[in-house]
């Protein structure tokens, strides 16, 4: 188990454009993989990108229990994602709350498709294929926006409503980010 650093908002890392997969299932893989599902249970969070460990790759992994979250979020399938495309199914846009490791300590209302589908590939190689909704939806944008070098606070139309967790959700747990 290796627990590794998550890079904050301000390090130029986390703006680049991360590089396409090419080898899959390798040991090295393997381990990254291993390392960011580690780090990412670590700090109770409910998705990772590569990127945030400073690793220049289009990989993400997302997914836990919503007996592992606080709120109403919805159960979302532990997934590993390499060289995602996703696709709007409609133009409907839902604000949501978000937040974020690499932005530890705050949240924001962030506009993202309501519905899309996601292609890429899992460890193996393996083609990947859904259509989800709502949080689901939600979670894999905020993710691959990662790989393009987008954080949250990059899309925020209102900034009335961004501000430090502590003080726009008391209740909440403060070691939950996204």
């Amino acid at each position: 188990m290796a627990i590794r650093e998550i890079l904050k908002m301000g390090d130029p890392r986390l703006l680049r454009q991360a590089q396409p997969v090419t080898a899959f299932d390798t040991p090295e893989m393997r381990c990254l993989i291993e390392d960011m599902f580690d780090t990412m249970r670590a700090v109770n969070g409910a998705g990772l990108a590569a990127p945030q460990i400073g690793v220049d790759l289009q990989l993400v992994i997302f997914g836990f229990s919503k007996q592992a979250r606080e709120g109403d979020a919805p159960d979302v399938p532990e997934t590993v994602l390499i060289n995602p495309v996703l696709t709007p199914l409609s133009e409907e846009i839902e604000d949501g709350w978000e937040g974020c490791l690499s932005v530890p300590g705050m949240r924001g209302v962030v506009p993202r498709w309501h519905s899309l589908r996601y292609t890429g590939f899992d460890e193996q190689g393996n083609v990947i294929d859904r259509t989800v909704d709502g949080f689901h939806a939600r979670v894999v944008q905020h993710e691959c926006d990662h790989l393009e070098g987008v954080l949250y606070p990059m899309r925020i139309r209102d900034f009335s409503q961004f501000g430090f967790t502590e003080v726009l959700f008391p209740e909440m747990d403060p070691n939950q980010d996204d």
